[in-house]
This record gives C-alpha cells, sequence and structure tokens, in this order.
C-alpha cells in the first residue's frame, strides 16, 4: 500500500496535496525542519516522497548547497527505498513552442540553474526512484497565508493588480498554464502507477494571458492594456508523460477551473 510523505507543511502545492491525496492514500505532511533531524529509519514505511519546501536563497542566489533542501534531504540515505518527487521548473529550457525532455537546457535564471544542477545530482543519486518534474505555471489558490511563501504565484500577482483601480500594461504572451486540480491528479496517476524518470508536466497549449484573465474576472480585464511582444512564450510538450498516465488534460478543463476562482 502507498504511504505518501509531504515536505513543505504550508507550502501552495504541499497544502493543497495533502487535501486531495489523503482521499485515496495514507500521507504525511512535515516541515522539512522537523525531517532533517528524523533517522533515516524513520522514512522506511513511505512509498513516495514529495519535497514542496525550498529556501529563499536558492531561489536568489547562485548555487550553494547549503541551501538546496533537496540534496541535503537524499544525502541523509546510504540507498533511498521510497520513489523522490523532485519539484522542477519549465524555466531551464530555452524558451519556444512544443519542448520536449530533449529540448535545448538554457536556465533563465538563477532558480533555474540551480534546480538543473539539483536534478543532475538527483539522477546520478537516486536513478530509477526520481520523479523529475518540469512543470509549467499553476493556477490555484494558496490553503494558508504563509509568510514563507517565496514564490509569487501567477495569481497572487493576479489579486494584487485586481485590488487598486489602475490600468496595467502586460504582454500578451502565451503559456502553458494548467489548474492545480490537474496537477494533483497527475501527481496521483504518478504514484498509483509507480512510474519514474523526467516528465514534462502542463497541458501543451498555447494560453494567452489576456485569455487567462477573461476567465478569471472579465471585469478586471478591461482595466489591462495588453502589449504584443510575446518575450516570455511558451509550450511544453507533455506526450511523454500523457503515454504514462493515460489522462486527458484539456484547456477546457482549465478554463472551468479559472472561472470558479474568484
Amino acid at each position: 500500500m502507498n504511504k505518501i510523505l509531504i515536505i513543505g507543511k504550508k507550502s501552495f502545492l504541499g497544502s493543497n496535496l495533502k487535501k486531495y491525496l489523503s482521499k485515496n492514500f495514507k500521507v504525511d505532511n512535515y516541515s522539512f525542519e522537523i525531517l532533517i533531524k528524523k533517522n533515516p529509519i524513520f522514512f522506511d514505511k513511505y512509498s513516495h516522497v514529495i519535497n514542496t519546501s525550498i529556501h529563499k536563497l536558492y531561489i536568489k542566489k547562485k548555487y550553494e548547497e547549503k541551501y538546496d533542501l533537496d540534496i541535503k534531504f537524499i544525502k541523509k540515505f546510504k540507498k533511498v527505498s521510497f520513489y523522490y518527487i523532485f519539484l522542477n521548473t519549465r524555466k531551464i529550457y530555452f524558451l519556444k513552442k512544443n519542448i520536449t525532455e530533449k529540448s535545448k537546457i538554457r536556465p533563465l535564471d538563477n532558480y533555474a540553474i540551480n534546480k538543473f544542477k539539483t536534478e543532475t545530482f538527483l539522477k546520478k543519486k537516486i536513478k530509477n526512484r526520481l520523479i523529475s518534474l518540469r512543470i509549467s505555471n499553476i493556477l490555484g489558490k494558496r490553503i494558508y497565508e504563509n509568510k514563507r511563501n517565496h514564490h509569487k504565484l501567477f495569481f497572487d500577482n493576479f489579486l494584487k493588480y485586481r485590488k487598486n483601480n489602475k490600468i496595467i500594461s502586460v504582454n500578451d504572451d502565451f503559456k502553458d498554464f494548467l489548474s492545480i486540480d490537474q496537477f494533483n491528479l497527475i501527481i496521483l496517476r504518478i504514484i498509483t502507477l509507480k512510474i519514474y524518470g523526467i516528465y514534462n508536466v502542463s497541458i501543451s497549449e498555447k494560453i494567452y494571458i489576456s485569455e487567462l484573465i477573461s476567465w478569471i474576472d472579465k471585469k478586471f480585464l478591461k482595466r489591462v492594456n495588453f502589449v504584443n511582444e510575446q518575450k516570455d512564450s511558451f509550450t511544453l510538450s507533455n506526450k511523454k508523460l500523457i503515454k504514462k498516465i493515460k489522462i486527458n488534460l484539456t484547456k477546457k478543463q482549465l478554463m472551468n477551473f479559472c472561472k470558479k476562482l474568484v
């Protein structure tokens, strides 16, 4: 029977995954600070470990191993007996349409450089126990207002700009979004099928920022001036993942999710 450990008690992904996966599995959720002190024997009962915690300096600074919580955790073990789900980013890629797992790696910032370095280490260290997910933008609400949230989500920024009455200018890029509901389902299938490897996580469709905002709030849409400079546009190919987990991820599902966000 699968038993899941989620590292990152109040993170956006950790708290949403805990709520969703608990319907199907026994799920424990702890902070990194608590787990790093545990004896390795403690982890023998888990089939999968998902790390959703991150150090703020891992995001902002050049790579230093002391800020790499994934490596710090995995180095506790002589041999890893569980599947380890590593949350990577689409920002490791050179931007283009239909990016595959074999596409050119060109990290866009320190955060992406650091993530790719961590993935490279984990591939060598735990091999067929690693599930590395190169994730596009995930839409959803936070369960907890956590002061330690180091990442600003698209929806966080949306709510911030929505509060004021100013006209704002936004590049109308197309990106590859997916909802937290779709992401949760993907993780469920990965765990159930016990797959491993490196996968892009997306719905593999162009979604323009103007389109997304129109789904979430048509009133706010009127206060946005869209500029047709598509400097940060991309889509990820999800064919490798979908072939493994055999589910249907669609733009319509995302649209229906967005219409219920506010």
